[in-house]
């Protein structure tokens, strides 16, 4: 790990990324991608210098209050977090300011913060987001082997639950020939159902790879499922979007079980929701009235 000078933390939609690089090791990510220009070794965790208090500053100038958002990118709750603290650092401040927060991860650290989540919540809204991928838990540490496993998540994810606090699961991505089954993908629907989650965003069955990420997967592939990775080329050869052949029955699937569960679904829509900054006090005030 290394530390670097940066002049702000937040982009100009009140994103914030605390790390660049990642240990989590999934075997598919995207971050990986040479167009974001990392200049050092994926592994090697840049973390932005003096972070929390940079958000401090930047909140303090806000002149209107609205969601903040982190993960992203890199997850905020890599290894180093537990001796770092810097995503704890920065929700303290977004809890002394009053802002939400939308926060996405694979790690069930998240729960260290359990208590500064609940006060965001309390005061505006936090959401917390979480990706699945399989259920299988053997493959899950193969797919993502630093990770919380599937089950942890799960777990997780009925604790927001049952501390009021709204999630929003990721289901993605669905690797082509791998995790793309029907079974797999009832499965996880089956955990946002109990889990109670505000929404689920799904951009389809398949996965993403371009320049950077396509090497790694197929680096893994050929370490974890010989053979796979020449099936990949001659399905989708250098294609940025392969689409499983199981995409339209189990996006079917996918949209009769949020309808009939109450389930937000439509990326948009989520998005939407996502970026939506309630004042809770206010609310509160409007009430007694």
């Amino acid at each position: 790990m290394h530390y670097a000078e940066y002049k702000s933390i937040l982009s100009a939609k009140n994103g914030m990324n605390i790390y660049r690089g990642c240990s989590h090791g999934c075997i598919y990510c995207d971050s990986r991608s040479t167009c974001y220009q990392m200049k050092h070794e994926f592994t090697d965790i840049e973390i932005k210098k003096n972070a929390p208090e940079m958000l401090e500053e930047a909140l303090k100038r806000k002149r209107k209050k609205c969601m903040i958002g982190t993960g992203a990118m890199c997850d905020p709750y890599i290894h180093i977090e537990e001796e770092i603290m810097y995503i704890r650092r920065c929700l303290q401040v977004i809890d002394k300011y009053g802002f939400g927060l939308s926060i996405l991860t694979k790690s069930d650290r998240i729960l260290r913060d359990l208590d500064l989540l609940k006060s965001i919540n309390e005061k505006s809204k936090c959401v917390v987001q979480m990706t699945l991928t399989t259920a299988d838990e053997d493959l899950c540490r193969i797919l993502e082997p630093g990770v919380s496993t599937t089950k942890e998540r799960f777990g997780a994810l009925k604790v927001f639950r049952d501390n009021g606090i709204p999630t929003v699961v990721w289901l993605c991505p669905f690797l082509p020939f791998i995790n793309d089954t029907e079974e797999n993908f009832r499965t996880l629907l089956d955990y946002c159902i109990e889990a109670k989650v505000h929404g689920i965003m799904c951009f389809g069955i398949g996965v993403t790879m371009r320049e950077g990420n396509r090497e790694y997967f197929y680096k893994k592939l050929d370490e974890h499922f010989p053979g796979m990775k020449q099936k990949y080329i001659r399905t989708f050869g250098n294609s940025y979007e392969c689409h499983s052949s199981n995409n339209n029955k189990l996006m079917r699937i996918f949209y009769d079980e949020c309808k009939k569960h109450n389930i937000l679904v439509g990326i948009n829509k989520v998005f939407a929701y996502l970026n939506k900054y309630e004042d809770k006090n206010i609310n509160e005030q409007i009430s007694l009235f």
